[in-house]
């Protein structure tokens, strides 16, 4: 049987069979967008969250991992790295962003992707990691299996990018980076995320 409905991007696109070293992404932001979109939790179309902020361009190609969320295990991973309070995780899927040389276009488009690492952010008090990873079968970026062998100006524009997406003149950063991690853990990561979205699911049956 064909489908002839969308699926939706958060709950009806697998996550892969070969997570979590390999995982499904939707992407919902590429480089050259000035306008931040997200999925609409409830139609699973693309919206307009906001305009990117000043010069402030997203830095890779971001959306999540499908069949994620951010909730008690991954805020309790972040409890035991960071001395600050942390109330929950966002409630929002897993962020991830891919690096390729390849132009993609446009979001509202699914690819393979191979986590390297990752950061944990802090935004508001809520663990949002951000998982970081390249595109299956890039010829220049798939050389790279540990985040730690990234170029470091690639990994002060995700920094750059995390620690001012949401600043706004005359007002305090709610955001903080506070730390990074490599392939092994970007995989408990995921797999903790897997596990808040199974919960999620049976606390909503």
């Amino acid at each position: 049987m064909f489908r002839t409905n969308k699926a939706h991007p958060w709950h009806g696109i697998p996550i892969n069979d070969n997570s979590p070293d390999e995982v499904t992404v939707f992407v919902e932001i590429v480089p050259r967008d000035t306008v931040k979109y997200e999925v609409d939790k409830e139609t699973g179309y693309l919206k307009i969250d906001r305009p990117q902020q000043y010069s402030n361009v997203v830095p890779a190609n971001y959306g999540f991992i499908p069949q994620t969320y951010c909730g008690g295990r991954i805020a309790e991973m972040a409890r035991g790295r960071y001395t600050k309070p942390i109330s929950d995780g966002d409630n929002d899927p897993l962020d991830i962003l891919v690096l390729s040389e390849h132009h993609i276009p446009r979001g509202d488009i699914i690819l393979k992707a191979t986590p390297i690492g990752g950061f944990c952010l802090i935004d508001g008090g809520e663990a949002d990691d951000k998982i970081i990873a390249v595109l299956k079968g890039d010829k220049v970026f798939e050389q790279y299996t540990e985040i730690s062998q990234l170029p470091k100006g690639i990994l002060e524009r995700f920094e750059h990018y995390f620690l001012t997406y949401k600043s706004l003149p005359d007002e305090p950063n709610i955001c903080e980076i506070a730390y990074s991690y490599g392939r092994e853990e970007s995989y408990k990561v995921i797999e903790s995320a897997i596990a808040d979205y199974a919960t999620l699911l049976a606390t909503n049956a």
